[in-house]
């Protein structure tokens, strides 16, 4: 898998503007609230950082966004769960197999059914990278790329998934944009696994952004790389995080030890988006809202 950051660089650098979808965007209350007796097919209910150097992430993330981390085990491996205040935001894991490749962020779909989800995966041309399982207690899961080889968590929770609230929370992911080698192809997979309607936001130098919606709601962006570089660019989801004041943070990330892939721009999105890479790699999107 290449540095899935050359994404923002490709794209962004070359001018395209990324379309965002403001008041539509998805919103995700804090993890400790009250939660609905029912699940939101098509909603990404969870996040985790999967890094060959946790002990870095942690460090960067703790001093950029304000996470504290609670050290725990999943499946008898150690898992730290990141927070805002007593909120539960997203999960940092160690990479199974180091090697040199970079971090990456790993985002959890909600589905009906975890092994249906997968077998039509890979019925569609897409791997199984962790099989269906199941975390007592918590949910059963299983870990994807799509056809167009992308990494996803496909995911049922046991006490169903939390409620959508009236805005995101800062420093909680609220927003999900997949960057496709073939955009018409890519709506088609995910109307087929998660239901979703597509309805195309904008269009700009050729480029059509797609809102993914199910069930009335907004749960993600799609759009298609544009033919600028001869950059072989890996498709795949890019998280967003509510922050207040992206160019500051955007600032800070070097001496933190991260890349700053985009920093905050007036042409784009009103110079309200950052996106950053964290030492390991992982790269993130941070984003005002409203914008």
């Amino acid at each position: 898998m290449k540095q899935l950051w050359k994404v923002a660089l490709v794209l962004l650098g070359g001018g395209a503007l990324l379309v965002a979808c403001s008041s539509r965007m998805a919103t995700t209350p804090p993890a400790g609230a009250s939660r609905a007796p029912g699940y939101h097919p098509g909603k990404f209910v969870w996040h985790d950082l999967v890094t060959r150097d946790p002990a870095s992430a942690r460090r960067f993330y703790g001093a950029l966004l304000g996470w504290e981390f609670q050290d725990t085990t999943r499946n008898e491996q150690p898992y730290a769960i990141a927070r805002m205040g007593s909120d539960p935001v997203a999960g940092i894991v160690v990479r199974p197999d180091p090697g040199d490749e970079p971090a990456l962020w790993l985002s959890y779909l909600s589905v009906g059914n975890v092994d249906q989800a997968v077998e039509m995966v890979t019925a569609a041309g897409g791997e199984t990278l962790y099989p269906p399982t199941e975390l007592p207690g918590v949910a059963r899961l299983a870990v994807v790329t799509d056809p167009q080889g992308a990494a996803l968590g496909l995911v049922r929770l046991n006490d169903g998934d939390p409620p959508d609230g009236p805005g995101p929370e800062v420093g909680h992911v609220f927003w999900m944009e997949y960057i496709a080698d073939d955009a018409a192809a890519a709506v088609r997979f995910y109307q087929g696994l998660s239901g979703y309607e597509s309805m195309v936001q904008e269009s700009r130098g050729g480029i059509e952004y797609h809102v993914l919606r199910r069930d009335g709601r907004s749960r993600a962006g799609l759009f298609q790389v544009p033919k600028i570089s001869d950059e072989n660019v890996d498709p795949n989801w890019l998280p967003y995080v509510r922050v207040e004041d992206p160019a500051a943070l955007a600032s800070r990330v070097g001496s933190l030890g991260g890349q700053v892939i985009l920093a905050p721009n007036p042409s784009i999105r009103g110079g309200t988006l950052a996106i950053v890479a964290d030492p390991t790699g992982g790269a993130l999107a941070l984003q005002k809202w409203p914008l």
